[in-house]
């Protein structure tokens, strides 16, 4: 390492003592808490796994926490993300959408949630969703031992590989950057710092 040049920071001490990763900050109580309850946690329940990456396909362009602050208001707009709703919207129904200023008014991404969700629901009745996701991993979750942000990936070669598959499903808005996160997410990786507090607490939570 270079002469004064400081070392990679592997996690933050908060005011309540716990080592956490960097990437919430300390000032923003939503995304400590989102970090502490919901990031990394291994999520098993199809239309939650349907629900995160509907809405990382919405963050594309714009920084996670800009679609965590409307998460609430997304869920009311897209009837709580059931997929056999979306699939059925109108082109009425998709106006109303636009026109709604608690969510991200993409027309792109408005039109394909319609078609994602219907083909999550050809994946849901022909394997199971949750299925279908988790067999990447060979059913549990990685457990990565990252010590500092840097040395976390944008994608890694299963998520090239799912997201291809999606893709030629025709599947919208699932690059391998997306798909990465949206693993990270629901817990298919274990990406905390192996400092943080969270590490161990997400690892005892796999099945």
């Amino acid at each position: 390492m270079a002469e004064n040049q400081s070392p990679p920071r592997r996690t933050i001490i908060h005011d309540d003592g716990k080592a956490r990763c960097t990437w919430p900050g300390t000032t923003d109580p939503l995304y400590v808490d989102y970090h502490d309850t919901d990031w990394g946690v291994p999520e098993y329940d199809p239309q939650k796994l349907f629900e995160k990456l509907i809405l990382d396909g919405f963050q594309a362009g714009l920084s996670w926490i800009t679609i965590l602050r409307k998460r609430d208001n997304f869920r009311k707009a897209f009837d709580g993300f059931d997929a056999e709703k979306i699939a059925r919207y109108d082109d009425a129904k998709l106006a109303s959408l636009m026109a709604d200023a608690g969510i991200v008014r993409n027309k792109a991404k408005i039109k394909a949630s319609v078609k994602n969700a219907q083909i999550y629901l050809d994946i849901q009745e022909k394997q199971g969703f949750d299925n279908y996701m988790w067999d990447y991993v060979n059913g549990k979750p990685i457990q990565n031992k990252f010590r500092s942000m840097s040395d976390v990936p944008v994608a890694t070669p299963i998520a090239e590989s799912l997201a291809k598959d999606l893709k030629s499903r025709g599947f919208k808005f699932c690059g391998p950057t997306i798909v990465y996160a949206f693993m990270q997410a629901v817990g298919m990786v274990n990406d905390h710092m192996v400092d943080c507090y969270r590490h161990e607490e997400c690892a005892k939570l796999a099945k």
